[in-house]
């Protein structure tokens, strides 16, 4: 299995717009990062997890020209402003792109772009593929790969993460519940958003780990950072061994 981070930021993206903040000011490379989202391939079929509004750069960016399927951990924005730029790979394939999510995410999704569902074949350039994923309590399986939903909250909004064999996404959670934790057991990959229920990164940085220690991955990889925990530099030598900073553009 290969894994694509095609961004690594929070919802402002790095550098935010007008910032002079010293992070967002950064001339290294690892500090800029596009909205978050990452690309899956594994036996010639590609996956995305979220679609945020930079895919279209980020896509060009990577080179990637196939897309098998698109799973959605919720309806904000930062996570699905970029659907409209997957027409290309529909008028290429002639062949609906299958999207996944909660039932009350994919009907956000209806309203936000009602274009696709247009019933004027004229103007219904692009065609999806709905799947509703309310009814799978333990996994569903997409192309023949096994999938596993990881119900997560954020905020008081519940939303998905996704399992795929021992690697695990999981991004803007305020709180994972045991009995997530304890799907997420024997995980090679960890890729966790960093945990922001306080200002100082200190204890931003606490709270992930105590995450981490629970879940006992061989490897994890923060993601969803802001510019409020620091240079990515000076954070990575901070972290024990078996965790980084991802940063847009890592292969795993």
């Amino acid at each position: 299995m290969k894994i694509i981070f095609l961004g690594t930021g929070t919802s402002y993206g790095l550098p935010i717009i007008g910032s002079k903040h010293p992070v967002c000011l950064s001339k290294n490379p690892k500090d800029k990062r596009l909205r978050s989202s990452i690309l899956i391939e594994k036996n010639k079929k590609v996956f995305l997890i979220d679609c945020s509004p930079d895919f279209r750069y980020q896509m060009l960016r990577c080179n990637y020209k196939k897309l098998d399927a698109i799973f959605v951990t919720h309806e904000h924005y930062d996570h699905i402003g970029g659907l409209d730029d997957i027409r290309p790979f529909y008028i290429k394939n002639k062949k609906p792109i299958s999207i996944y999510g909660l039932r009350r995410v994919l009907e956000n999704i209806k309203q936000r772009f009602y274009y696709f569902f247009s019933e004027n074949k004229k103007s219904n350039i692009l065609k999806l593929s709905i799947h509703e994923l309310d009814q799978y309590k333990d996994f569903f399986f997409v192309e023949y790969f096994k999938i596993f939903p990881l119900s997560i909250w954020h905020g008081i909004l519940p939303i998905l993460g996704f399992r795929i064999e021992n690697f695990a996404y999981i991004t803007d959670a305020s709180n994972i519940p045991i009995h997530t934790i304890q799907k997420l057991k024997n995980l090679d990959i960890l890729v966790l958003n960093i945990l922001r229920k306080k200002i100082q990164k200190s204890s931003i940085l606490n709270e992930s780990l105590k995450i981490v220690k629970k879940i006992n991955p061989k490897k994890t990889y923060f993601t969803h950072i802001s510019h409020l925990l620091g240079f990515h530099e000076e954070i990575q030598k901070k972290l024990p061994k078996n965790v980084d900073l991802a940063y847009d553009g890592l292969i795993i």
